[in-house]
């Protein structure tokens, strides 16, 4: 691996000669600075690096273009571990999708996270009410590599429709989608995230806007054909605007990693976060609901890591 080097650190000097203790390095793929992605990675690290002292490693999470991206940062070898949306996962496992003829067979799960549902965010003087009303608007479909913009062209194939059909179909990253909102750039923006989220509430703090239902038949015929895929509901009075809930559908978010990654440094992560586990349900809002149980089970369609699943083991988590 690239990214997984060996940091030889001088130590004190005995005898003449030099004794040197070894820190691996890991890296960590996330997403934009505003969304869950970035706060899982970096909330990962922080429970990794409070025990380098015992374990050795040292975990770093860059801002990234999100989950395809991540995913082929670690393919390639220039990242060891990422967090991906569950289809995104299921597709570079499969061969499928946006990974067809690049299918990657040494993705490994480690365990899913939040829930992230597909949110319309529109401006409440767009006369946007429903997704179909998205035609012939200015959208910000998503920054090419990232897991929202390939779900979005999913869901536009199923619908029929393609790049002509909107007025404008910017490609802006997450981290500039709000203000382009609140500018008027643009007419809608997409964000597929877990709730509650810091880019969405600045959004509707700004200006006038509320979360669009996403639905109908094309939507019920994807969740049914996908298993990685569910219903989701965004709660209202969660945000400035949207006073009921919303339907829509969403995804998992998983963390990933490559076969190639040792099994101990994956072991050692996991334990990190699961023997930290009511610390890190506490680094954001997302996380408040989560259970061990359902992280290694929900959302995982490649197979889990050796590393995490002997640390499940010893945890009692598998049989």
């Amino acid at each position: 691996m690239k990214m997984l080097k060996l940091l030889v650190t001088a130590g004190a000097l005995a005898a003449g000669t030099a004794a040197f203790a070894q820190e691996k390095f890991i890296t960590i793929g996330t997403g934009g600075q505003t969304g869950v992605y970035f706060v899982v990675g970096q909330s990962i690290c922080r429970l990794v690096n409070r025990g380098t002292a015992e374990h050795g490693l040292k975990c770093t999470a860059p801002s990234t273009g999100g989950s395809i991206a991540n995913i082929n940062a670690i393919k390639a070898g220039d990242m060891d571990m990422g967090v991906a949306q569950s289809d995104w996962q299921y597709h570079a496992y499969n061969g499928t999708s946006e990974f067809e003829g690049n299918k990657f067979d040494d993705i490994r799960a480690v365990f899913s996270v939040h829930g992230e549902p597909f949110n319309v965010i529109a401006r409440s003087d767009s006369g946007i009410e429903s997704f179909d009303d998205l035609k012939g608007k200015r959208v910000n479909i998503g920054n090419p590599g990232s897991g929202q913009r390939a779900t979005m062209e999913v869901v536009m194939n199923a619908k029929g429709w393609g790049l002509d059909d909107f007025a404008l179909a910017s490609e802006l990253k997450p981290a500039e989608q709000a203000a382009a909102l609140g500018d008027n750039k643009v007419d809608a923006i997409i964000y597929t995230v877990g709730h509650p989220n810091g880019s969405i509430q600045e959004a509707v703090s700004t200006i006038d806007a509320h979360i669009v239902p996403v639905d109908g038949e094309a939507i019920d015929k994807l969740v049914e054909d996908n298993p990685f895929y569910a219903k989701a509901t965004v709660p209202g009075g969660m945000y400035k605007g949207t006073d009921e809930d919303v339907t829509t559908f969403g995804v998992k978010a998983t963390f990933v990693t490559s076969a190639s990654v040792p099994d101990d440094v994956v072991y050692q992560v996991v334990k990190a976060v699961f023997d930290n586990f009511d610390r890190f349900k506490r680094l954001h809002p997302a996380f408040e609901n989560l259970t061990a149980e359902e992280m290694i089970a929900d959302g995982l369609s490649a197979p889990l890591h050796p590393g995490a699943e002997k640390y499940y083991r010893e945890a009692g988590l598998l049989e």
